[in-house]
């Protein structure tokens, strides 16, 4: 990668085909395709997801975002009769409030009720109007119980089609565990349990964390000058065992290896001289090239979408010219992308 580079958001811009464009998940866990990609000297292997284990090491720890998804996605109607579709993005556990995003922000006030449709007997309250976002506020209170009777799972915009109830299966990970996330971390999506414990039985570690993935996950980045980005707050938690973990392995020589985007911006946003600290936090943190990660060692994660915040982030890790060259293989010999698609190592 050229160090001295200034990249802009046209440098992230691809040509994909649509019907490369996963919009179900393969027909068993483990059975994506798997492109491993050597940071050393750029040579790419193609394989099979459940022949990952051929690649890691024992003593190697992987650490997995355990974030739950829950049905975010609310169709509501006014009391004009039109309809509104809310994405809950966030929860204020202190006020008992919701930011959400919404297709129909510049129509709403604040102080007007939304009725959910086929629940119409639950008021959502527009308690304020942000910019490109509102704070709702639900009566009765939005427990578990009432947020599945009135919303849907919340499928990215290019799996463009309904939830079906294979999706409620298989848009969570098999170790989803914390609920608060709008968006799945995918790249989890390619274990089972099956190989999660193949992994530990030849001496791989597994910790864990977690990061309440967002809508924004999805925000485009509308600058050409791509360090004008701003990123949205997510909500995180390292626990202290999974840092004693990350130690004890690296103690051994084993590699660290973030399952995915957001484990991996965790890691980073906590990783100072010093190491890790675990505890609860906020991360906004964005990676673009020429940053340079410190805190991992190798990276499982899907193939992202044109110009995202996300293909910023791998190429950074893994060198700008690797990563569109990679693509550019993966498009070849048609790969399947985004959150349903196939998967990456980045060694």
């Amino acid at each position: 990668m050229n160090k001295n580079k200034f990249y802009t958001l046209g440098d992230f811009d691809f040509f994909l085909p649509e019907e490369l464009i996963a919009q179900y998940p393969a027909e068993h866990r483990g059975m994506s395709r798997l492109l491993i990609v050597n940071r050393k000297d750029g040579q790419l292997i193609h394989d099979s997801f459940c022949n990952i284990s051929h690649y890691l090491h024992k003593d190697d720890i992987l650490i997995f975002n355990n974030a739950k998804v829950i049905p975010a996605r609310i169709f509501c109607r006014r009391s004009t009769g039109s309809k509104v579709e809310l994405v809950l993005t966030k929860h204020d556990t202190i006020n008992n409030t919701w930011i959400a995003i919404c297709n129909r922000l510049k129509r709403l006030k604040a102080g007007e009720i939304l009725y959910p449709i086929g629940n119409e007997n639950i008021n959502i309250i527009i308690t304020e109007k942000l910019e490109d976002e509102i704070i709702i506020k639900t009566n009765p209170d939005l427990s578990n119980d009432i947020l599945a009777k009135i919303g849907q799972l919340p499928l990215p915009p290019y799996i463009q089609r309904a939830p079906e109830p294979l999706d409620y299966e298989r848009y969570q990970t098999v170790y989803a565990k914390k609920d608060g996330a709008v968006a799945a971390p995918t790249a989890g999506l390619h274990f089972t349990e099956e190989i999660m414990k193949q992994l530990q039985d030849m001496g791989v570690t597994i910790g864990f964390l977690t990061l309440y993935v967002s809508w924004g996950t999805f925000h485009p980045v509308r600058h050409e000058d791509i360090s004008q980005h701003a990123m949205h707050y997510e909500e995180y938690y390292l626990p202290p065992e999974t840092v004693d973990a990350i130690y004890n392995a690296k103690s051994k020589g084993g590699r660290v290896i973030a399952v995915g985007t957001t484990s991996l911006r965790v890691l980073e946003s906590v990783y100072k001289e010093r190491g890790y600290t675990a505890g609860y936090g906020e991360t906004n943190l964005f990676i673009y090239p020429p940053y340079k990660i410190k805190s991992v060692d190798a990276l499982i994660t899907n193939f992202h979408t044109p110009k995202s915040t996300l293909l910023m982030l791998v190429s950074a890790f893994a060198g700008y010219e690797y990563i569109m060259n990679a693509y550019n293989e993966a498009i070849k010999h048609h790969y399947r992308f985004f959150s349903y698609g196939d998967a990456m190592l980045i060694i």
